[in-house]
């Protein structure tokens, strides 16, 4: 076995000399460096084949994926779908998205909460003496203005009433203006 050849020292690069990368205290025969030229030439060789039959591999791949109809955007397609289908199996994805439901929950809950503290802040305001008073004011109001209901029924319609009570009031009636002219 030539112990030259199976050095561990890094392997040059294509188009570097393998004579520069021998250090100088090492001398190669010329035998050596023949043998080495001639397996550099080989393994190009080599390198030159493998990518002949990797061009025309592709070619293949881009012909039967052409019979079949498959385009590069259904092939897109399907590369994301996998991937997407890849993340969501991991359990990191598994973990976030578990947490993210807890939240969710939780913030419905929250907010759940938040509404029924309003709803019954609102029935203490309604309760309240002040909200009672302006709720009566507002119901003299309409029974002043000409309110033919009685008294009572919710706020809305007191208020709605009210407010066409006085729109109708405060209209001169046409009477009235051609009596003043």
């Amino acid at each position: 076995v030539n112990r030259s050849l199976l050095r561990t020292d890094p392997v040059p690069e294509e188009g570097e000399d393998v004579a520069a990368t021998i250090s100088a205290t090492e001398t190669l025969s010329e035998e050596e460096r023949e043998e080495l030229r001639r397996e550099l030439a080989k393994v190009e060789e080599e390198i030159q084949t493998l990518s002949q039959v990797l061009a025309a591999k592709e070619k293949h791949l881009a012909e039967i994926k052409r019979k079949l109809g498959i385009n590069s955007l259904q092939e897109l397609k399907q590369n994301i779908a996998k991937g997407w289908q890849d993340v969501t199996a991991t359990s990191a994805y598994k973990k976030t998205s578990e947490t993210l439901s807890q939240a969710g929950q939780k913030a419905s809950a929250a907010f759940s909460s938040v509404g029924s503290v309003i709803t019954k802040k609102l029935e203490d305001v309604k309760n309240s003496p002040t909200f009672k008073s302006f709720e009566e004011k507002v119901e003299n109001l309409k029974s002043k203005v000409g309110g033919t209901k009685p008294a009572g029924g919710d706020f809305g319609e007191v208020l709605n009433s009210a407010a066409n009570a006085s729109a109708t009031t405060t209209e001169p009636l046409p009477e009235q203006t051609q009596e003043s002219l």
